[in-house]
């Protein structure tokens, strides 16, 4: 077996040191042979854009060398070498818009000198035009790489520096544009997918990747590609947890696959949490490593999510603004919410969004009780173990007092008014406990607040706030929520739960 790295990610590196590379170039092959491209491609954190523009880079270096026995080394492709401008947008962050124009003037200036030009004194944006200008020659073409290109701004997300930030990085990337004669190929890679307006101002001739299904599967792993490179990686693992092969791939999906970024295309593994996996040997929730965005939990408290409703019209991926977020398309952008299906409304495409996979669901869950709820992880682990325990043994009451633990931390300042924010609390804490819970489940009135299901009893809880624990129950029974569950084996409760938005916790509850 070739060896695996969970901390390289520069094409040439892992050729030359014999890593494992799983062959994207097929795809690539189809970029780099048209006549002049240049392209966006949006992807959550951790999932190979940096490898992607890497990638690039050596194909328009001519480094032919390093493809030998890839998909591109035996197609048609003239391997002409090209100056290549590499922007790394992620070493560009800082606390400062001042800073972040002399980082930024730095970064051309090092582009620069690798070509041995020196460029005259004066901003970003002038000095990248000249550079530009300087490379360009009548037979020999730019090409441009930009990793990470939101990077700056997503760093000032929620202060009042944000739109600063944005003037700055609006006059930078303008000059892709204006010197769209000099260029062969560009390509601009990111997490998040604010709209032109905001950030490309005049790149109205980028073509985005996406949500385009022949690059649905250009970053992350395949079944097929998974099962077809790292097979004595996968019986490695099998062999360790005391799994059948079949066992262990089945748990490899639960937890990494599942991200898709179209409605018609394959699921894709979380390349880095899969590489994890088959390195430690282990099933674990690698995706807390990658860390999880501040201002979007925070965004979420000014937002609740409609965890039943994760449904998106397909413009609203592309039109948000960073004075102006939606916690939806920056959910998908980020990686917590994929495309799980899509319905056609009248010429419209809606998706139909959900969590990819147990490691994202479990992450988004704890993060978003962490956040909403000061409760250390002593007593989270304390509190889980005691919620488990009675769930499992029909004890509903003992539940909803523990429940409480987590209510009784939240801050103050929310000052909570909305049914929303105590199910999204209640749906988060125990999806964080292992619970087999769902929420605003379809029926054929209307949809119940909460269904949680075990392997011997049924909860289906309606919630109300500053109404009674009994006209949470006559819901129940008025709207026959518990009717699909009848004929179930199953032990099967309906509890009525009342907030108080005074004590922002659980007042009282009824079980029938």
């Amino acid at each position: 077996m070739k060896p695996i790295t969970t901390s390289m990610y520069t094409f040439q590196d892992l050729i030359e040191t014999g890593c494992l590379y799983v062959d994207k170039t097929k795809y690539l092959h189809d970029l780099v042979t048209a006549p002049k491209g240049q392209y966006f491609l949006a992807r959550p954190r951790r999932f190979g854009k940096s490898l992607l523009i890497s990638t690039l880079k050596a194909i328009f270096q001519s480094k032919r060398e390093l493809f030998k026995g890839l998909a591109i080394d035996k197609l048609d492709y003239d391997w002409k070498s090209h100056p290549v401008i590499h922007l790394d947008m992620g070493s560009t962050a800082t606390s400062s818009v001042d800073d972040f124009e002399s980082i930024l003037s730095f970064l051309i200036d090092s582009q620069a000198k690798s070509f041995g030009i020196k460029l005259e004194p004066g901003k970003a944006a002038k000095k990248f035009l000249e550079l530009v200008e300087t490379l360009s020659q009548e037979d020999q073409k730019v090409v441009i790489l930009v990793d990470e290109y939101d990077k700056p701004l997503l760093n000032h997300i929620g202060k009042e520096s944000v739109k600063e930030i944005q003037g700055v990085l609006k006059n930078f990337y303008s000059v892709i544009k204006t010197t769209e004669p000099y260029q062969r190929f560009a390509m601009i890679t990111g997490v998040s997918k604010f709209s032109r307006v905001s950030i490309f101002s005049d790149l109205n001739n980028l073509t985005d990747l996406t949500m385009t299904l022949p690059e649905a599967t250009l970053l992350g792993y395949t079944q097929e590609e998974l099962e077809e490179n790292f097979d004595g990686y996968i019986e490695a693992v099998a062999e360790e947890q005391g799994l059948s092969k079949e066992e262990c791939l089945e748990k490899l999906r639960l937890w990494y696959n599942g991200y898709r970024f179209h409605h018609k295309g394959q699921t894709v593994y979380n390349p880095v949490s899969v590489m994890k996996c088959f390195h430690d040997k282990e099933f674990k929730n690698y995706w807390f490593e990658t860390g999880t965005p501040t201002f979007l939990m925070d965004l979420l408290k000014d937002k609740p999510v409609d965890l039943g409703d994760l449904q998106l019209d397909e413009s609203a991926f592309s039109t948000y603004e960073p004075s102006h977020l939606d916690p939806l398309p920056l959910l998908f952008q980020t990686g917590y919410l994929t495309i799980k299906g899509s319905v056609d409304t009248g010429g419209f495409t809606e998706y139909i969004l959900d969590f990819p996979n147990f490691e994202v669901s479990y992450s988004f869950s704890y993060n978003l009780t962490k956040t909403f709820s000061e409760i250390d992880d002593v007593d989270l682990s304390r509190t889980r173990r005691k919620i488990v325990q009675s769930l499992n043994e029909g004890d509903i009451d003992t539940v909803l007092d523990w429940m409480r633990v987590f209510f009784s931390d939240i801050t103050y300042e929310l000052a909570i008014q909305n049914e929303k924010y105590y199910q999204t609390i209640f749906y988060a804490v125990l999806k964080l406990l292992g619970a087999n819970i769902n929420v605003e489940v379809k029926t054929s009135y209307s949809r119940v607040d909460a269904v949680i299901k075990t392997d011997d009893y049924i909860y289906v809880i309606e919630f109300k706030l500053n109404d009674t624990a009994e006209a949470a129950l006559q819901q129940i029974e008025d709207k026959q929520y518990a009717l699909p569950y009848v004929n179930d084996p199953r032990k099967l409760f309906k509890v009525g739960v009342e907030f108080s938005k005074e004590t922002r916790n659980i007042d009282r509850w009824l079980v029938s």
